[in-house]
């Protein structure tokens, strides 16, 4: 069973998000399938996650059950057993077969809101976005300069309003780039080489959505 959720802004950290759906799931009353690692605990997948400085509008759960329960049960027993603040956006049956969220994931939509006027930027996003080349010019420590190309990955940017970007990244073998560090390379900010905990102070970004592609490119939310 597939479940698409939200959760508050000033809910559990990421690292902690798995473990209050996995109580959720316990306490819901479902038939789940054991995980490996421990027989009391159930089958799940969970994720991607938003990464560090990010939120989410849509945030994945498959869980695993031993026996046929129908969307509408599982979301009444994952409703009565929820933690406080998260809502439930969606509960569907999917083939035992489908790649989880995580391998199926092929591009991403961010919603990025702040004061970019502060910045001046000297392109629109839409016009930085679009160029042959996006460079990415990361700084070590000790001054040393390391420039890439990140245009694999951005799909496009449109500007929402004068506080708001949507920014579309692709993942390419598996990887992927953080929108804070395209924001960043945008408006000329510094970017260090080891970006995990890099975000642009100021800003929100919010995961909007993550996306399958068909072989003909065309992208459905998952």
């Amino acid at each position: 069973m597939r479940i698409v959720f939200r959760m508050p802004s000033k809910g559990p950290e990421h690292g902690n998000v798995f473990n209050a759906v996995r109580k959720m799931v316990l306490a819901s009353g479902l038939p789940f399938e054991p995980a490996k690692v421990n027989k009391n605990w159930p089958r799940l997948a969970y994720g991607p996650a938003p990464a560090f400085g990010q939120t989410a509008e849509r945030e994945y759960l498959d869980i695993y059950l031993r026996t046929s329960v129908s969307a509408e049960e599982t979301r009444a027993g994952l409703e009565a057993a929820k933690p406080k603040g998260l809502e439930l956006v969606s509960v569907e049956r999917v083939p035992y077969a489908l790649p989880s969220v995580q391998n199926l994931a092929a591009v991403a939509k961010y919603r990025v809101e702040g004061d970019f006027a502060l910045y001046a930027p000297e392109e629109t996003a839409e016009d930085f976005f679009s160029a042959a080349r996006v460079e990415v010019v990361r700084r070590a420590d000790s001054g040393l300069t390391l420039a890439a190309d990140a245009k694999p990955y951005v799909r496009g940017a449109e500007t929402l309003s004068e506080r708001a970007v949507r920014l579309t990244v692709a993942g390419v073998d598996g990887k992927w780039i953080k929108p804070q560090t395209l924001i960043a390379a945008w408006l000329g900010l510094d970017i260090p080489v080891q970006d995990e905990l890099f975000t642009v102070e100021g800003f929100t970004f919010i995961r909007e959505g993550l996306f399958w592609q068909d072989s003909a490119g065309k992208l459905y939310l998952i």
